[in-house]
């Protein structure tokens, strides 16, 4: 009969080594700082509306693929903001992806609305 140690052991054993430990993706947040009113911008932010399914761009509909490409045509390549307004449907996780895509640009402002 086997030990009862060595049945713990085997399963211990076997739980290590059938677990993966990944890295999980970091985002970098900031929070909003106290300061000075803010100025009229100089370019006018894009907005971005994202849903469940899609993505609009200032009221045209994308891909969650394609959408850093329509942002290159539209948005110089520096000082641009860009304000995303996530339906009450969306979930934290497609909002991670968005902001993993839109991380390509790092000179974008990302501003995410409530």
């Amino acid at each position: 009969m086997t030990s009862l140690i060595d049945v713990i052991f085997l399963l211990l054993l076997f739980f290590m080594l059938s677990s993966t430990f990944t890295r999980f993706a970091e985002i970098p947040l900031t929070g909003a700082n106290a300061g000075q009113g803010a100025s009229a911008p100089e370019i006018p932010p894009l907005f971005m509306r994202l849903s469940e399914n899609g993505v609009e761009l200032n009221g045209q509909d994308y891909t969650l693929s394609n959408v850093i490409e329509q942002i290159d045509t539209i948005a110089p390549p520096k000082g641009q903001q860009l304000v995303v307004a996530p339906r009450d449907a969306v979930t934290s996780q497609r909002l991670v992806d968005l902001l993993v895509v839109l991380a390509a640009r790092p000179d974008l402002s990302v501003v995410v609305l409530e």
